[in-house]
Order: structure tokens, then sequence, then C-alpha cells
């Protein structure tokens, strides 16, 4: 089951939000002849590059106590682009707001990917009435730089789209890219999922120049005081091969004033796509601890 549901974002931008699983029912109140009580919702944001379909595994488990909703962010996925190429930070944050709000999710616990965990923790700080525990996995809070940026630009010009077929696809991404240190099926098959067929070949769903532009609204600054302002409980988890290291993990824990330190062995930045059980087996305990509203 994949269930679309469209949001209007930021400046009216539609976005489409997606439940991989039916929602729980109580059992105890449908036995007295009641309504069912409203099971509590989780919020998926995907990183750079990513969509929602790459938190369905996931969200078919969290389905099972929780109301989880995964949304295309803008520019990404069956989400439009913006017409006026508006990818700040202040947008991606109120198209979150207005997925929970319009999809009647909150309070929420919001699990975040990347720069899926930024927009989390940047809506935890604004609107803690929304937010009532947050996981961020593998997203940096200091400053990545012009360097870092360079870097990414480079890494689009060498993809050698378009792709003849989806088999060359997994290779390039899981294989042959420059930034594989090693073999990675897990990283092939999760682009493969952002590819989409076209008259010459198959390429990406979203426009690179739109991902850079995204991307260049918060790499040049620290978000260490949004963090500090975020008062929910909050898990830190990396891969042990990410790009989260494990002294700035550490640390954002400390800054976080109710903030947990978790780390998946095995896994890059992609945790959940490259373990998914083990992923499972660090959120699951803390997810058990969160309050009910």
């Amino acid at each position: 089951m994949a269930r679309r549901i469209d949001v209007t974002g930021a400046g009216g931008v539609r976005l489409a939000a997606w439940e991989f699983a039916d929602p729980p029912k109580s059992g105890e109140d449908q036995a007295r002849g009641g309504a069912p009580d409203r099971p509590p919702g989780v919020l998926l944001l995907h990183g750079l590059m990513g969509r929602a379909s790459h938190w369905a595994s996931a969200a078919r488990w969290l389905g099972e106590h929780h109301r989880a909703v995964a949304l295309d962010q803008r520019g990404h996925g069956q989400s439009d682009r913006p017409p006026d190429g508006i990818y700040t930070r202040e947008a991606y944050v109120e198209d979150a707001e207005a997925a929970i709000e319009q999809l009647d999710l909150g309070p929420v616990v919001v699990i975040g990917h990347a720069m899926g965990a930024l927009t989390a923790w940047q809506l935890a700080a604004k609107r803690p009435d929304l937010v009532r525990a947050l996981i961020i996995c593998d997203m940096r809070a200091s400053a990545l730089g012009a360097a870092s940026q360079r870097e990414w630009e480079d890494w689009f010009k060498a993809w050698p789209a378009p792709f003849a077929t989806l088999a060359d696809v997994r290779k390039w991404f899981g294989e042959d890219d420059p930034w594989v240190e090693r073999p990675s099926p897990a990283r092939g098959e999760f682009y493969v999922e952002v590819m989409q067929e076209s008259p010459d070949g198959w390429r990406p769903v979203f426009e690179p120049e739109q991902m850079l532009k995204s991307r260049e609204t918060w790499v040049f600054d620290a978000h260490w005081e949004e963090l500090a302002q975020v008062q929910c409980p909050a898990l830190v988890v990396r891969g042990l091969d990410g790009e989260l290291g494990r002294a700035e993990a550490q640390e954002m824990v400390r800054v976080l004033p109710r903030g947990e330190y978790a780390e998946v062995v095995d896994a890059g930045h992609l945790v959940h796509y490259d373990q998914p059980a083990a992923w499972r087996g660090v959120i699951e305990p803390f997810l058990e601890g969160v309050p009910a509203r």
C-alpha cells in the first residue's frame, strides 16, 4: 500500500505526502463501540536528492504503532518544483509545518536524514508545540564551507547521465562512483529510486542545479544555535562510516538539552538503507521511551 496525500506547502507549492501502511487502530476503544484513539504521528523527512519512498520500509514497521507519513520535499520525488526556485531553509521548515498541521499529525516525532534532519531540528526549535521528539540521522551541525560545495558541483558533473539502464545506475553509484570507498549495493539501490526514464535514458527526477541551490542555503552556516533550542527528547544517530564523525555527534548530543546518542556499525551515510535492521534496533527503544502527547 502507498497512499498519496497532497499538502500545500510554503508559497502554495504542492507537496506529496505518503503513507505506506494503514495506521493502527485502538482495539480497546473499538470493542467498546467508540472511536479509535488517534495514533501518535511520525513525520519522515528524506535528505538532499532523496524521496519519501526511501522511507517505505521504515514507515511500514513504524505503522504498527504510529501514523507514519513520509514527505516528498519541494523539488524532490513527486512534489512540485517551486516556480520561483525558492529552496530556502525557511521554506523547507514551513513545508514540514504545513504537513503536520494539514494532516493533523502533531505533536509528532520527526525523523530526518541528512538535510531532512536539519529541517527537523530547525522545526523543533521553531515550533516546540508541533514536535514531541526528534531523530537526527547522519547530519552535521558544523558549517561545511565553500570547498564542500565545489566538491558537490564537480561530483554532479562526473555523473555519466543519462544512464542507459537501471543496472548502469546501480553499478555506477554502487561501485564506480569515485566517492564510493567499497562496493555498496544499498547505495546503488538508493539512486535507482530517484531515477526516471526519459527518451535518451535514465535521469534523476530532480535537477542537479536545484539540489546545489538547495544545499547552498545551509552548507556555509553552522547550526548549533538552533540545535540548542530543541527542548524535546532527541536521538542523534550516525553510521560508523558516515559523514557525521563521532566527536561531532557527541558534541551535538551535549548541546541538545535532552540529547541521546547511537551509532550503527557497517553503515555509511545512508544508515537506514545500509543496515535497516540495525537502524530499527537503535531507534525503536528511543521511540518506546518517548512520552505520549
